[in-house]
């Protein structure tokens, strides 16, 4: 397949970009190059390449940048979805919409289905939930794909904050009541490539299997990178303010992919393969 990756200078587009170009020929596009909030632009990019598939990883992702500019968000990851879905209809190409477990509320007792109803609490959500909104209702051959708690091997994220307060302090507090589904972008990346391999449309929830709290999470990542000594203090969420208020508890469920046969390994294995990958695991005898 043609591929037309927009966000291929994130965290996800990094990992995807070269993976894809195996089996297919993949375009880039990306800030500051390239702005998906332009559409003529956008049009003009899709009549040119010609892709089969446009697959926009590009998004605000700051939530609390969202929460102080919705304006903002929405024109990024509402209006720029809009226009790359438009380009896609113009030349009859497939899309991928790549979106979050935070179109959801927070409210629930167990972990969020594909086909659960969306309420986003913070302008993030609700921007990501237009972005949504405008796939499925300007194309046919879609994929949206939700995603929780990503991170990678380089970039600013949770793991390599936690690590790095670890060592500069040698002691956190981390929020117990916010829970979500860490996953690993290398983990995510090589689902969407199986993924658009079948051309079976819809809503999926792509996640590392299992659920964890901020708490556990972070645990893990110093028992596992042999911090385990440094002082780890459980805290709620309502102990320091922020701009944005994400939701307590919005693990996913993977159950329309699993029904393909593409499931995530657990977090917790990749945890353990990102702290290898990243470099972060101490051995015995280093300085603390």
């Amino acid at each position: 397949m043609r591929i037309l990756l927009a966000g291929h200078l994130g965290q996800l587009g990094r990992t995807l970009m070269p993976l894809l170009a195996r089996d297919h020929t993949v375009e880039g596009i990306d800030l500051p190059a390239h702005d998906i909030t332009d559409r003529a632009e956008m049009l003009e990019l899709a009549a040119r390449f010609r892709p089969d598939l446009i697959l926009n990883s590009a998004a605000m992702t700051n939530v609390d940048g969202c929460a102080r500019d919705p304006g903002l968000a929405y024109r990024v990851n509402g209006m720029g979805t809009q226009n790359l879905a438009l380009a896609a209809a113009r030349v009859g190409a497939e899309f991928l919409q790549v979106s979050t477990n935070e179109v959801f509320d927070g409210t629930a007792t167990e972990p969020y289905h594909e086909w659960g109803a969306c309420r986003p609490i913070n302008a993030y959500g609700r921007s990501k939930l237009a972005g949504e909104w405008y796939a499925q209702h300007l194309l046919t051959r879609f994929y949206v794909v939700r995603t929780a708690w990503l991170y990678a091997g380089e970039g600013r994220n949770f793991p390599h904050r936690i690590l790095e307060l670890a060592d500069e302090h040698g002691a956190l507090s981390v929020v117990t009541d916010e829970v979500g589904n860490p996953t690993y972008v290398v983990d995510l990346a090589e689902a969407i490539a199986k993924l658009i391999k079948t051309h079976a449309y819809g809503i999926y929830h792509l996640v590392n299997d299992g659920a964890a709290s901020r708490y556990e999470f972070a645990q893990l990542l110093l028992d596992s990178s042999g911090r385990g000594a440094v002082s780890l203090t459980p805290i709620a969420s309502n102990a320091f303010q922020r701009a944005s208020t994400p939701p307590a508890y919005a693990p996913l469920a993977n159950t329309a992919a699993a029904a393909l046969g593409i499931r995530l390994r657990p977090w917790q294995d990749a945890v353990a393969a990102f702290i290898d990958a990243a470099g972060y695991r101490r051995r015995d005898g280093d300085a603390l």
